[in-house]
């Protein structure tokens, strides 16, 4: 498994838009054959921070969620009312094995 943290900051005032487009896209990856889980979190005390924990089954699910429609979609829309550039950390899982994926 592969699991990828992405951090992102909404521009104040566009925190509900980028939480709804954030939403949106998390319903339809979690769809997707390769992602595992698709988790979205608000930061309690700055509700403009999200983290998202997407847990992929390999480096090809990955790139395949990059070229779905919904992810562009949540490009277009969300990114530009960020912030800041989104951050994003990338773990190896070590345990529980994932030999049943």
């Amino acid at each position: 498994m592969i699991v990828v943290n992405v951090y992102i900051r909404a521009r104040k005032e566009m925190t509900d838009v980028v939480r709804e487009a954030t939403l949106a896209n998390a319903r339809c990856s979690i769809k997707e054959p390769g992602i595992i889980r698709f988790d979205v979190m608000q930061q309690e005390d700055d509700p403009s921070r999200f983290l998202l924990v997407e847990i992929y089954k390999n480096e090809k699910a990955i790139l395949a969620h990059r070229e779905t429609e919904h992810f562009a979609q949540w490009v277009k829309v969300a990114e530009p009312l960020l912030a800041e550039p989104r951050e994003k950390t990338i773990y190896r899982n070590l345990f529980p094995e994932d030999n049943d994926l």
